[in-house]
């Protein structure tokens, strides 16, 4: 159901991946878009299918943050989409780097967005936050400490806010996809393209696309209607290591 009058949806990571996706499917449904990400070069170009503003944003830095929502008059719509998986080393190997780039942006990138556009998500009269986070945040795998525990964190924050902002005008929901194909391997493997490519082999892994029509459903529900969680996964995928593949 498309919104009679325009609504403002500012989505995170969206020069590629699942943000981008989102964008242009967000701009079918007659949202007004402004888009964030650290590669301004590609967000221009997104924003430029879609007629969306575009502007520098790291999730991980709060004066970047802050200089990005100062452009933003009003906000219906947030879209918590900026995140990563950087390594698959067990734990006792983690380094400090990648912990910190993973609950920097998977987390605290989260948070503080959310604090940021809360007074203008309240004003509006019908706002809703999403936050894409991953079935790591419901189980957990060799390898995947540092992804996991940041996931979950996502998992309880949009339960925690869920519950203390009852009773005010915004929804909260959480969109946990499976496996989907886009650059996450590729930056979870340091450009590693070999690797990168190893966890679709054998199966029809979900697309950025599939994400984006669970997220553009979820937001266009009437504003009684709060979708609480959306977790979905390709056909062949029953958990996060169990997958039926042709070999």
């Amino acid at each position: 159901m498309k919104s009679d009058s325009p609504r403002t949806a500012v989505v995170t990571g969206a020069s590629s991946g699942i943000g981008e996706a989102t964008a242009y499917r967000l701009a079918e449904e007659g949202f007004e878009l402004v888009l964030g990400a650290r590669r301004l070069d590609r967000l221009r170009e997104v924003a430029a299918k879609c007629g969306a503003k575009a502007y520098e944003l790291d999730v991980t830095d709060k004066s970047s943050i802050r200089a990005f929502c100062e452009r933003i008059e009003s906000c219906n719509v947030l879209i918590n989409n900026a995140g990563l998986a950087s390594g698959f080393e067990p734990v006792t190997s983690l380094s400090e780097e990648r912990l910190r780039v993973m609950w920097e942006t998977n987390v605290l990138g989260l948070i503080w967005m959310t604090q940021a556009l809360h007074d203008r998500l309240v004003a509006s009269g019908n706002g809703h936050v999403v936050n894409v986070g991953s079935i790591a945040g419901r189980e957990v795998y060799p390898g995947g400490g540092g992804y996991t525990t940041s996931k979950h964190a996502v998992r309880v924050l949009t339960e925690t806010m869920r519950v203390e902002w009852a009773g005010e005008p915004v929804r909260i929901t959480e969109v946990a996809p499976g496996l989907v194909e886009t650059e996450f391997s590729v930056v979870r493997f340091d450009g590693d393209l070999a690797k990168a490519k190893k966890p679709y082999e054998g199966i029809e892994p979900l697309t950025a696309t599939d994400i984006a029509d669970c997220i553009a459903w979820a937001v266009t529900r009437p504003p009684r209607v709060n979708i609480d969680e959306i977790v979905v996964k390709p056909v062949r995928q029953a958990t996060a290591t169990h997958v039926v593949r042709d070999l």
